[in-house]
């Protein structure tokens, strides 16, 4: 009963085919992810952790991805992912090294009239990697906005119709550029935002706020870009708007890449 049990993931393998990555997906756990604000909030993600496998090993070591992330107690930042990710390399043994979370991240929000405080949660993608000691962190956010028409406007004789958009936000971050980093030019650039808890004179001030700021998605799509572009933080990002439109049973959609932009100047 006491005799070694046989190791057979770490048996060679003569294929001689390297698979890019390898491990485990879609694993469902409790996490703590730290704000802009420096507040670590509670939260659960759905975790994909992977490994590259050289072509002489025959597997990798499934239980140890839940022992690493079963472990791990430190909020999630810039920082302690670069560690987590590092971690699973080393103990996988392997040279690169991919940690991914989707996860809602809560936002605290103040009204702007009443001062009412909630929570306005963001859908998130973080992905952390590990390529022969180099890290990096990729971020996607999809945050919320109100856009509202200007040719309906224009042409109407009193009102507008206006929609909820999704402005989704996608980048390499570094220089300790975080989520707030990627929703603050979103929010900024919305014909209105958006908040859990409205009173009535919130209310009238967010409809107003849209009806004199009226954008179509090209406007809120190049204007958010604009943002995104002057950040040097922030790199091969891409950015798109849809707005779920309020007259049609379709979106209007855009896109823009950072590579679509011309180079930053560079500074002596």
């Amino acid at each position: 009963m006491n005799a070694p049990m046989p190791d057979v993931q770490g048996a060679p393998d003569d294929r001689r085919i390297d698979i890019a990555q390898v491990g485990v997906r879609g694993v469902r756990h409790p996490v703590l992810l730290r704000g802009s604000d420096g507040e670590a909030r509670p939260s659960v993600a759905a975790v994909d952790m992977t490994v590259h496998l050289p072509h002489d090993r025959k597997g990798t070591h499934m239980s140890r991805f839940l022992e690493i992330l079963h472990a791990w107690e430190h909020p999630l930042d810039p920082a302690s992912l670069e560690s987590l990710v590092a971690h699973t390399a080393q103990r996988l043994d392997a040279a690169h090294a991919r940690v991914d979370l989707r996860l809602p991240y809560f936002r605290r929000k103040t009204a702007p009239v009443s001062g009412l405080q909630s929570l306005l949660d963001y859908a998130v993608t973080l992905s952390a990697r590990w390529d022969d000691g180099r890290f990096s962190l990729h971020a996607e956010i999809v945050v919320p906005v109100t856009s509202l028409c200007p040719c309906s406007k224009e042409i109407s004789d009193y009102g507008a119709h206006n929609q909820r958009s999704h402005v989704t936000v996608a980048a390499r971050l570094t220089d300790g550029a975080w989520l707030d980093d990627l929703i603050l030019p979103a929010e900024a650039e919305g014909s209105a935002q958006l908040y859990a808890i409205l009173k009535r004179a919130d209310e009238k001030f967010v409809t107003e706020q849209a009806y004199d700021n009226p954008k179509f998605v090209e406007d809120l799509v190049r204007d958010v870009a604009a943002r995104l572009h002057a950040d040097a933080r922030l790199h091969d990002w891409w950015v798109t708007v849809e707005n779920f439109e309020s007259i049609h049973n379709h979106s209007a959609w855009a896109l823009i890449r950072s590579e679509d932009l011309p180079a930053r100047p560079t500074s002596r």
